[in-house]
């Protein structure tokens, strides 16, 4: 499956739970993630898609490790299986309360 049809599940997926998945482009630095997922509760995580065998390349593993350093939630999603899990663990109800029981 290309990237882009990978893409494309996430772009569904995030939408059907209530969410936004924004493409990300950055002009003045490459390697950026491809997409900014806002969570209906406000929650925003950054999401680098790649195929089952897609590697980073090295601009991106040091542009993930800079926004993962100042407290940034990035993820590395490789291939239709790991979007489902992505959308199962992003989308949960623990996720919404954070654990946090009334």
């Amino acid at each position: 499956m290309r990237e882009s049809q990978i893409e494309t599940r996430l772009v569904q997926g995030v939408k059907a739970k209530g969410g936004m998945c924004i493409k990300f482009t950055s002009p003045g630095l490459p390697g950026v993630p491809d997409r900014i997922v806002l969570a209906p509760d406000g929650r925003i995580c950054f999401v680098e898609l790649k195929t089952e065998i897609g590697r980073l390349a090295n601009i991106q593993k040091w542009v993930i490790g800079e926004m993962r350093k100042r407290g940034a939630d990035v993820r590395v999603v490789k291939g239709p299986e790991a979007v489902k899990e992505f959308l199962r663990e992003y989308f949960s109800e623990e996720a919404f309360t954070d654990g946090q029981t009334e």
